[in-house]
């Protein structure tokens, strides 16, 4: 409930202010991005026959995806703020079917977070690629790696990504998913309430590709 009110709230300020900007003015109705890379091998993997056949075809041989883009407030975070923003277009999602492997992941990525960003949709996922072009995803061929590793890889391969502003998270023994904090303008920064919530697991698979 709590999340859900304060969606509200930055949809008030998103609709009186932004109109269809294509890109976040200084005065965002938020504080701070969280780009989220999931490990596609592990969602796979863990969701089974319950997967989305379209991400986990066995062709496409992906590894790390984006799963969103993710504003967010210093505490806490919007969501679902324009039930009314219409969904993205046949060209928008296959502009960003690359990096975002599913048309409805596409679809839920914009009604939950980027009607919270100010942004039309095509703007929205715009800034999703930039950020993403942004991180250098670093290659992993073991199949066993620590969460410790994970985030000590992704410092070491992104100059200027501070300690506290990434994080991994796990499931029943699987990597699933590498958050990193950006500013509005993309550059990284800290984030300690997303980074405290870290996994600290020492022995995680990693499913092969």
């Amino acid at each position: 409930m709590r999340v859900r009110l304060i969606g509200l709230l930055a949809a008030a300020s998103i609709l009186a202010g932004c109109g269809s900007e294509d890109t976040v003015a200084d005065d965002a109705p938020f504080d701070f991005y969280v780009l989220s890379l999931s490990w596609s091998p592990s969602y796979c993997a863990a969701e089974g026959g319950n997967a989305d056949p379209q991400q986990c075809d066995a062709d496409r041989d992906l590894g790390f995806v984006v799963h969103g883009l993710w504003p967010q407030f210093e505490k806490g975070w919007p969501e679902y703020c324009d039930d009314d923003a219409r969904n993205p277009s046949r060209p928008e999602i296959d502009a960003i079917s690359d990096i975002i492997p599913s048309d409805g992941l596409i679809r839920h990525q914009w009604r939950k977070h980027g009607t919270c960003t100010g942004l039309a949709a095509d703007g929205y996922f715009d800034t999703t690629r930039a950020a993403f072009d942004k991180v250098t995803v670093p290659q992993f061929s073991q199949r066993r790696v620590s969460a410790a590793d994970m985030r000590a890889a992704f410092l070491e391969a992104n100059d200027g990504l501070p300690a506290d502003g990434v994080a991994v998270t796990c499931s029943s023994g699987l990597l699933r998913e590498v958050r990193i904090c950006m500013t509005t303008a993309l550059d990284f920064r800290s984030c300690p309430e997303v980074a405290e919530r870290s996994c600290r697991q020492p022995d995680l698979r990693l499913p092969a590709p």
